[in-house]
């Protein structure tokens, strides 16, 4: 095998013109890990924000990684080698994964590329009944609302709050999810509705169709509605969107209910949460193959699916990150390398 492969590689922080498609090493593989020959690879927030250095952070957190770089964490491919001590792959193995994250979230996790080595733990088989578009679609985004709505899965630390994250009963309850048509809330509807929840979707018109498809109750397009005016007493919110004005939910939660924010920075209804008895909760999403394997057999029967907004070849990974700065995603945008 070459030692040499073709990777998307970051010299500098900025714009979508600074991904260069290029002759990269092959990554090292160790004794834990299995080296996936790529076949796809999709775009998550992380990766446009360590693109531009997350300059949305306070100059403290900037990170400041040795450059060359390759970006990227959700990946779907085929085993190309196994280290020593890996048991449960083969060569040739369909597998998918969210890569090294979040310990690689200011460094790149390396997706973007030929090959990729991945933990073992981090791995899981590809499900069967869909195409490594899909998968690779789905880790970040599928561990997200998997991670808020069913559990954790883990014992680390949790950076947002001095208390884990704990899911609540979905069954017989309203969840309200805000930011449907995304990548984290689409897969959010379809798991909350498998639960058993009454789901009212919250995202833009385009994207009616395609919720009520997925199983949503209700739809409400927030550009013409404010949806914490015109619901009450909903059990849940899980806000995919964040910004400066997420405390607004908490008007139309039921006492005692629960707000989830999947980018709590900036959250400021810290005493109105209180008077409500309302738990406000974060939590950092975290590579897991077992995680996936779980999940993966709801990908598998159909009962969730992943939207793909578009397609682009790896090469042209900058065309992939300037569709994403257009905003209004509808679920995931896929790199193939094929």
């Amino acid at each position: 095998m070459t030692e040499i492969m073709k990777a998307v590689r970051l010299h500098a922080f900025g714009g979508p013109e600074n991904l260069l498609y290029e002759d990269a090493p092959r990554p090292f593989v160790g004794s834990d890990d299995v080296l996936v020959k790529v076949y796809a690879a999709s775009l998550n927030p992380p990766d446009w924000y360590l693109r531009d250095g997350y300059r949305t952070l306070p100059p403290e957190w900037w990170p400041d990684p040795a450059f060359p770089l390759i970006p990227g964490t959700d990946v779907s491919g085929v085993v190309a080698a196994v280290g020593q001590n890996v048991a449960g792959f083969s060569v040739g193995d369909a597998v998918y994964s969210m890569v090294r994250f979040p310990e690689r979230v200011m460094q790149g996790s390396g997706a973007c590329a030929d090959y990729v080595s991945v933990p073992s733990c981090e791995l899981a088989l590809k499900p069967q009944g869909i195409d490594h578009v899909q998968a690779a679609g789905a880790p970040m985004s599928l561990l997200t609302a998997w991670q808020f709505l069913i559990g954790p899965g883990h014992n680390a630390a949790n950076p947002f709050q001095s208390f884990p994250h704990t899911a609540v009963p979905l069954k017989g309850r309203t969840v309200l999810i805000n930011g449907a048509g995304g990548g984290v809330g689409h897969l959010a509807v379809q798991i909350a509705r498998w639960q058993g929840a009454r789901v009212i979707a919250v995202a833009s018109s385009r994207n009616e169709a395609l919720l009520y498809e997925l199983g949503a109750d209700e739809f409400i397009d927030y550009t013409k509605t404010a949806a914490e005016q015109v619901v009450n007493n909903v059990d849940l919110v899980l806000d995919a969107v964040g910004g400066a004005h997420m405390a607004r939910f908490l008007s139309c939660i039921r006492q005692g209910g629960a707000l989830f924010l999947v980018n709590p920075l900036g959250f400021n209804g810290w005493d109105e949460a209180a008077r409500k008895g309302i738990t406000v909760s974060s939590t950092q999403v975290r590579s897991s193959g077992a995680q996936l394997a779980e999940a993966g057999r709801l990908l598998d029967t159909g009962t969730v699916r992943v939207v793909i907004d578009s397609t682009w070849p790896l090469a042209m990974a900058s065309a992939a990150h300037q569709r994403a700065a257009m905003g209004s995603i509808q679920g995931k945008i896929v790199l193939t390398n094929n």
